[in-house]
C-alpha cells in the first residue's frame, strides 16, 4: 500500500501538481528526483495495491525499478554508517564487523529497503546524524578545525534530513541535543577554558545544530510549494487564496477579496 502511495507522490512532483500528505516533503521529493534524473516521465498510474508491476507497460516497469533502485540503495549505506558508527565508538573492529554483518542479514532492513517507502530515506538521515555527532566528537581535541566543522555542519544537515522526511526524526534531534548538553556543560566546567572559547563553542553549536537545520527545513517547503504549481488533489486541505495560486484550479487568478 505504502509503496503505491509514495510513488504517486514522486510522480506528482516530476508533474507538478500538488498535493497534501502528512510528512514533510523531502522523502518524496528525492523519490520524484530519482526519477526525474533517470529520465521517468511520471506517467505510470501506481493505480492500487497489489499491482503487479511488470505485467505492465515498460515505462511502468522503469518507474519502480529506478524508485526501487534509489530507495535500496540508501538502505545499503546503512551498513557502512553502522560499521563506521561502531568503529569510532568502540576502537574495536570485531565488533564494527559483527555489526555490519548483523545488519546486512537482518531481515526487516532488506526487506524495507526494496520498496518506495520513506523508510530507507529516514533511517539514511537518522544513521548519518549519529554517525557524524560520533565523528565530531572525537575531533574534541581539535576544536575549530576543518574536520571539526565538517563534522559539526554534517551533523545539521543530517538533522534537518531526517525532520523533513518524518516527524519521528526528532528523536535524533533529542539525542544530538543531549549530547549537546553534556558536551557544553563539561567545556564549561574546564576552568582553563576562557568564558570567550565557551562563547565560540555555543555559537558553532547554535549555528550548524539549530539555525542550518531550521534554514535547510525552511528550503525544502520553499522548494516543495514552489515546485507543486499545479492543480491536484491536495488542493482542498489549503485557503481559497492558496488555491489561486495554483494553475487548473477553479480559483486561478480569480479576483477574491482579501
Amino acid at each position: 500500500w505504502d509503496e503505491t502511495h509514495f510513488g504517486k507522490m514522486g510522480s506528482y512532483y516530476i508533474n507538478r501538481t500538488f498535493f497534501f500528505d502528512v510528512h514533510p516533503p523531502l522523502g518524496k521529493m528525492l523519490i520524484g528526483l530519482a526519477g526525474y534524473l533517470s529520465g521517468y516521465d511520471g506517467t505510470f498510474p501506481f493505480q492500487k495495491p497489489g499491482d503487479r508491476y511488470e505485467q505492465h507497460s515498460y515505462v511502468g516497469m522503469r518507474a519502480v525499478r529506478l524508485h526501487r533502485l534509489f530507495c535500496a540503495f540508501l538502505g545499503s549505506c546503512l551498513v557502512p554508517f553502522a560499521y563506521l558508527t561502531v568503529l569510532e565508538l568502540s576502537k574495536s573492529l570485531p565488533a564494527a564487523l559483527l555489526t555490519a554483518f548483523i545488519l546486512i542479514f537482518d531481515t526487516g532492513c532488506i526487506t524495507l529497503s526494496q520498496y518506495i517507502l520513506l523508510d530507507p530515506i529516514l533511517m539514511f538521515f537518522l544513521m548519518g546524524a549519529v554517525l557524524s555527532m560520533v565523528k565530531c566528537n572525537s575531533c574534541a581535541d581539535r576544536p575549530f578545525s576543518a574536520s571539526w566543522w565538517f563534522w559539526l555542519s554534517l551533523t545539521g544537515v543530517n538533522l534537518a534530513g531526517a525532520m523533513g522526511v518524518k516527524f519521528v526524526g526528532l528523536f535524533v534531534v533529542l539525542l544530538v541535543g543531549l549530547n549537546t548538553i553534556y558536551d557544553l556543560w563539561d567545556l564549561l566546567g574546564n576552568l582553563s577554558l576562557s568564558l570567550v572559547v565557551f562563547g565560540k563553542h555555543l555559537l558553532a553549536r547554535v549555528l550548524c545544530l539549530i539555525l542550518l537545520p531550521l534554514a535547510l527545513y525552511m528550503a525544502m517547503f520553499a522548494v516543495h510549494f514552489t515546485v507543486l504549481n499545479k492543480s491536484g488533489p491536495g488542493d482542498g486541505f489549503f485557503s481559497s487564496a492558496f488555491q489561486s495560486q495554483l494553475i487548473g484550479n477553479n480559483l486561478h487568478n480569480v479576483s477574491i477579496p482579501e
